[in-house]
């Protein structure tokens, strides 16, 4: 395996122009600092000083576990360029060696983590958010910080050191060759890929002309202004080309990414969605069949058809809170070979690191597809019918979204309603269930109701509608 370097690191050591460039030490505004990284509007809540200050804050924090080489990345976002400069000089004042992997998808980081062993990272993105906005998704080892640890981290004291240094490196083209190395063994598919301008773009390009089959790419162009639509695979509309693409050229199935490419989407040969929770189904069927009795993990959000359908294949299925941290510590916990959770996030622990990477992702989905009769349009049409929303986000002020979920809950157990609070407020009935929380990442609520029977979903629907508009929201659901 070839890495390839590039600049000395002693050309990023403090040239007198760059010390002139370098902003004043910032703070990240505490609006900015969500449940499993930091995203905000980029310029207000967070801006090259504010970078600069992390930096130097993760670089304390670093030196004092021991950890020295760390890798940077970036999305495509026209404010990520100015944010990841200034993150790298905090990082050197700081004393660490910086590894610059310059723009890519954020799972290329996590890739360049494990293969260079590196001590840590920090991505410079906002994911799926709005392309005004940015942050940072921060790892010290191969761990996600989040929650309150994170809130710590921006918040620690910190000087400077003259020691550090920064270098390019590139792991692009051995990451591509993995990738096309996974997908050993799959059959010659007509795929249809989506980048939606996203980070993924250079990528698919190279990864695709190494894979059997025929392949239709769509805005691989990596634009961070999102002209062709907004780069969220878990929204129906925002995979309606996708389906059209599939329609037109006759493809078995086709992928999306979202704007840092560690969650994916999918349509069947009929451009009809196959959601997250139905692809971790198939996934699971299609490991299963080789490691029978494996554990499969996957969040609150997530059908009843798919924990009932492990079960049924020979696997052992178990439920964790809602959020891409939550399902891979709950993986750990649990031994799992495979995770994820409704929004799109998928863990592979069998051979690619335990993290969410939608590329790799799609490369099992072309292998499990390779393996099916009827292709992903029968296994699709072979689900049990069950009748249930999609995953709704109903805007909600970010001071107020937490206590909100809690006067619910309140009420609810004064009602009598049957919810494990540690999983969050999936409240089951008769009629099936209905979910209600605050989301990591967003001013946000999110919500879904499921039922058997369409009937029994309108209930669902208006028992959620009940709770909230007594908690002073009325919108619908």
């Amino acid at each position: 395996m070839v890495f390839q370097a590039f600049d000395g690191a002693a050309s990023e050591r403090g040239s007198a122009p760059a010390e002139r460039l370098r902003p004043e030490p910032g703070r990240i505004r505490p609006e900015a600092i969500r449940a499993y990284d930091i995203r905000g509007v980029a310029g207000r809540d967070i801006d090259p000083s504010g970078a600069y200050g992390l930096g130097l804050a993760y670089a304390a924090v670093a030196r004092g576990k021991g950890l020295s080489r760390i890798g940077v990345g970036r999305d495509g976002r026209t404010s990520s360029p100015s944010l990841e400069q200034a993150l790298v000089w905090g990082l050197m004042d700081g004393g660490l060696r910086v590894e610059r992997l310059g723009l890519g998808p954020t799972p290329m980081l996590g890739y360049a983590v494990r293969e260079l062993a590196l001590d840590g990272a920090i991505m410079v993105t906002a994911s799926h958010n709005p392309p005004g906005e940015n942050g940072f998704k921060v790892l010290m080892g191969d761990r996600r910080v989040h929650g309150e640890e994170l809130r710590a981290l921006v918040e620690t004291p910190c000087g400077t050191d003259p020691c550090g240094s920064a270098r390019r490196v590139s792991v692009l083209e051995t990451y591509v060759e993995d990738l096309a190395q996974a997908a050993a063994g799959m059959a010659p598919l007509k795929v249809a890929w989506e980048c939606g301008n996203g980070a993924t773009g250079e990528v698919v390009e190279r990864l695709v002309p190494k894979l059997p089959g025929r392949h239709h790419l769509l805005n691989t162009e990596i634009d961070g202004r999102f002209p062709a639509h907004h780069p969220d695979p878990a929204v129906a509309e925002n995979l309606s080309q996708l389906a059209e693409c599939v329609a037109a050229n006759g493809c078995d199935l086709g992928v999306a990414f979202d704007g840092d490419g560690d969650r994916i989407g999918v349509v069947d040969a009929e451009g009809r969605i196959l959601w997250a929770d139905q692809l971790i189904l198939l996934l699971a069927r299609d490991l299963l069949a080789e490691r029978p009795g494996a554990t499969v993990v996957a969040d609150i959000k997530c059908s009843k058809v798919l924990f009932d359908g492990v079960e049924s294949a020979g696997g052992r299925a178990a439920l964790s809170p809602s959020g891409y941290v939550h399902v891979r510590e709950a993986m750990q916990k649990e031994r799992a070979l495979l995770g994820g959770e409704l929004s799109g996030h998928i863990f592979f622990a069998d051979g690619w690191g335990g993290v969410d990477d939608a590329l790799y992702a799609a490369v099992r989905t072309f292998l499990a597809v390779s393996r099916l009769p009827g292709g992903l349009s029968a296994f699709r049409d072979s689900l049990p019918p069950s009748f249930a929303t999609p995953e709704l986000r109903i805007a909600c002020p970010e001071g107020r979204k937490a206590a909100l979920v809690a006067e619910v809950a309140e009420r609810l157990a004064a009602e009598g309603a049957l919810f494990d609070p540690k999983l969050g407020l999936r409240v089951e009935s008769p009629d099936g269930w209905w979910l209600l929380r605050a989301s990591g990442t967003e001013p946000k609520l999110t919500c879904r109701c499921e039922s058997m029977h369409p009937d029994g979903l309108e209930r669902l629907r208006a028992e959620l509608k009940r709770h909230l508009v007594l908690s002073g929201l009325d919108c619908e659901i």
